[in-house]
């Protein structure tokens, strides 16, 4: 997790707190008062989610790319390894720019039954 200051789109000096998640998205919160800012897709490959709904937190899935019993999904991405792991993330305040390595994998998921 990466702290931050940061004026808003109001003007306003935030203290922020950025996670970027194993899933691909970027979730940034105000460190103050824990409200969820914003939680956008690390890059335009992230396809298991639509969006992320800022009031409940909770990700709105894209069914054609989720993972259940009656679908073969085909370039899921972020594989199952996910796209942020144990990464050594930085941001650089005079920039205005979040540093951070990715693994950017995607994966086909084909369900099958043992016996």
């Amino acid at each position: 997790m990466i702290l931050s200051e940061q004026t808003d789109k109001a003007g306003k000096k935030r203290k922020l707190l950025t996670h970027p998640d194993r899933n691909g998205i970027v979730y940034t919160l105000d460190r103050e008062n824990g409200d969820l800012i914003s939680a956008n897709k690390l890059d335009d490959t992230v396809n298991w989610v639509k969006q992320v709904d800022l009031k409940t937190g909770l990700p709105v899935r894209d069914p054609e790319f989720g993972t259940r019993m009656d679908h073969k999904g085909k370039e899921i991405c972020p594989s199952a390894m996910g796209y942020h792991n144990q990464g050594h993330d930085s941001y650089d305040p005079t920039k205005e720019l979040f540093f951070m390595g990715i693994n950017h994998i995607c994966m086909d998921w084909e369900p099958f039954m043992l016996p």
